[in-house]
């Protein structure tokens, strides 16, 4: 009788309003089917698998499938999702990126064992500032050249100085200096083939540069990540002191929005398709394409403007355009030529066009 009477409670508590129990603790997701008893968290299956490795801190139990005592089922009542967050997320920095339920494992394990275990963001702790929070120094693995193999390389981040540089073991000098106006940085774990690879991007010479690093340590990859936050959003505070902070935290670092490979001809449509491997940057209008997906540059770049510029996206070839067989294809009409793609199928055409579309309907 209990069990049924405390689950029909338990669940009740999970749908309260007013309780953030609705959503995953730790990640947003709808309709969490797990919680914490020792945390009076509600959470999803994903989270749950993070928190059973910190059975010191966290314990926990399944909605539906474990039988709820009554004395767990007044300490969940007491407690809750929106007490969690008011008490453990506290002091969260403006830069610190909050992953969410689509977000890579070792973002979101590092979010869960700062707030719980390191109790990083407790009203206790004072919060580094962003000058401060936004230099690092020490060695990150990063891919060389001709993708062979990754190097450890010696990485220095300085938000006063405005610029994150490398060196190599060989090297005196810094092998690159970059700017942080221009720098992203944005975790690629299947594209690099690592739990905690990071793809960092730049302007040099007019050009998008890629580097590809990872680190052994979750907590040493993710604080970078969040160092080069804080370094940008010290430099996007002092550049842009009017702009209201909603508007400021997305343009932090931020994801490509539409990643993978299609078929591209030439600027006179009669040359051979061939595969390349697109990314689409929505923040810079950019529509890059690279030989291989590890590749440091772009082989070329497309700028996407508004509608109202003469851009548009159709999914048709242009007239004098003709193929053997028919295949799901997309013209990317801009004001200087039609560029035209082919897709490996109907779903991904339908991706990459509203993808695209997105683009050039943002202000």
């Amino acid at each position: 009788m209990d069990y049924d009477h405390n689950k029909v409670l338990l669940l009740e508590l999970q749908r309260a309003a007013g309780t953030g129990n609705d959503r995953c603790a730790d990640c947003g997701h709808p309709d969490p089917e797990w919680a914490s008893y020792k945390l009076g968290i509600f959470i999803c299956l994903t989270c749950s698998g993070i928190h059973r490795n910190l059975p010191e801190i966290s314990r926990v139990k399944s909605l539906r499938l474990d039988f709820w005592e009554s004395n767990l089922i007044e300490f969940m009542r007491n407690h809750g999702n929106l007490w969690a967050k008011a008490k453990y997320e506290a002091k969260v920095p403006p830069y610190y990126y909050i992953p969410m339920s689509h977000d890579c494992m070792v973002l979101r394990e590092q979010w869960i064992r700062a707030k719980y275990e390191r109790e990083e963001f407790l009203d206790t702790r004072v919060c580094q500032d962003p000058c401060s929070a936004g230099s690092r120094e020490g060695c990150l693995w990063k891919l060389g050249k001709a993708r062979r193999q990754f190097q450890k390389r010696h990485f220095l981040l300085s938000a006063r100085e405005g610029v994150m540089k490398y060196y190599s073991k060989e090297s005196k000098g810094p092998k690159a200096i970059i700017s942080i106006e221009t720098l992203n940085a944005m975790f690629q774990v299947e594209k690099i083939g690592h739990s905690h690879g990071l793809q960092i991007t730049y302007i040099t010479d007019g050009q998008t540069r890629n580097l590809f690093v990872y680190h052994e340590s979750g907590k040493e990859i993710v604080d970078w990540f969040n160092a080069i936050r804080a370094a940008r959003y010290h430099y996007l505070r002092i550049t842009f002191p009017n702009v209201p902070e909603p508007e400021l935290i997305p343009r932090i670092t931020r994801n490509f929005i539409k990643e993978g490979y299609m078929e591209k001809t030439g600027p006179k449509q009669k040359e051979a398709f061939k595969v390349r491997w697109f990314s689409l940057d929505s923040q810079e209008r950019n529509l890059l394409y690279f030989k291989n997906p590890l590749d440091a540059f772009a082989q070329g770049q497309v700028f996407i403007g508004r509608k109202d510029e003469g851009y548009e996206v159709r999914d048709d070839l242009p007239q004098k355009v003709w193929m053997k067989k028919k295949k799901p294809v997309i013209t990317l009409v801009t004001p200087a030529r039609e560029f035209v793609f082919i897709c490996e199928n109907d779903r991904k055409q339908k991706e990459w066009m509203d993808a695209l579309n997105a683009v050039i309907t943002q202000l």
